[in-house]
């Protein structure tokens, strides 16, 4: 069996990004102490999630990617011979940022990035208030362990990104996530929210007939409108739950992945082979009238 290790880190952050970072790494050395060979991080992990304001002086959390944090976890990755999956806010040039992923093999060398396509903007997420949507496509990784793709939070609710992802041969999905619940809402919206979140992503793996790894952040944090609600979970590729973290508690998971139930279930449910690409056109519309 082609077996991988993933682990997945879900932690919560303060204002203090020295502290997130350090926290950070203590998560990636406790699964790669437990096995792990590919480590993923939530999304904009070195702080606070300050999408929940508009506010100019927020753009200094920014920094290039390569850069100061990508650096730290080059080394860390080479030390420990893991992959690491890092989510950072980018600063491209000026007046341009993006919601970014870098990937850095086992070797430590970094093998580029993810530019967040999908931006949301709603309350307590105005994330277009920050970020340029992405301009680099869907893109797999090449790691020592897996051919990967990365999404990030947002990209989870839409088919096309997942299907084109796994098309460029990802073996496995990942998505990066901030995502929480409502302070206000009451426990039966809370339940359907966080339901159609797992199971959108569920369904991406069944489609695609890839696994499926999504990290997400818990806690509560400084405007108090948001509770993120964790969850982070595995799912194979027929959308069966392999591990699943709590609502609210920071945990390293580490999850055996096996590559090789991918061409299983393609050939069991063929849902590539039957795909009617002649048919799709109109799929590059935004309506059809």
């Amino acid at each position: 069996m082609a077996i991988t290790k993933v682990g997945l880190v879900q932690m919560s952050c303060s204002s203090d990004l020295e502290s997130n970072l350090l926290k950070a790494e203590a998560g990636i050395k406790d699964a790669a102490s437990k096995g792990a060979q590919i480590v993923c991080l939530q999304e904009l992990f070195t702080s606070l999630y300050f999408c929940d304001v508009e506010d100019y002086e927020n753009f200094k959390l920014a920094e290039p990617i390569p850069g100061k944090s990508t650096d730290r976890m080059t080394s860390l990755a080479k030390s420990l011979g893991v992959v690491i999956i890092a989510s950072l806010f980018e600063k491209r040039a000026q007046g341009i940022y993006h919601n970014t992923t870098a990937v850095i093999d086992a070797d430590g060398s970094y093998l580029g990035k993810y530019r967040k396509m999908h931006i949301p903007d709603d309350p307590a997420y105005f994330e277009k208030f920050y970020f340029t949507p992405g301009d680099l496509g869907y893109k797999v990784f090449k790691t020592k362990f897996a051919t990967i793709g990365i999404l990030i939070c947002w990209d989870q609710w839409y088919p096309e990104a997942a299907r084109l992802t796994a098309l460029a041969g990802a073996e496995i999905l990942f998505y990066p996530t901030a995502i929480g619940w409502a302070t206000s809402q009451g426990e039966e919206t809370n339940t359907e929210q966080y339901n159609a979140w797992q199971t959108i992503q569920r369904s991406h793996a069944i489609a695609n007939g890839v696994h499926v790894v999504s990290v997400n952040r818990v806690g509560l944090e400084q405007h108090g409108a948001m509770k993120f609600w964790g969850g982070s979970f595995v799912s194979n590729p027929f959308g069966t739950l392999l591990a699943k973290a709590s609502h609210d508690n920071e945990e390293v998971i580490v999850v055996d992945i096996d590559l090789e139930k991918t061409d299983q279930y393609r050939t069991h449910w063929p849902f590539m082979r039957d795909r009617r690409i002649d048919s799709y056109d109109d799929i590059v519309k935004r309506y059809i009238d």
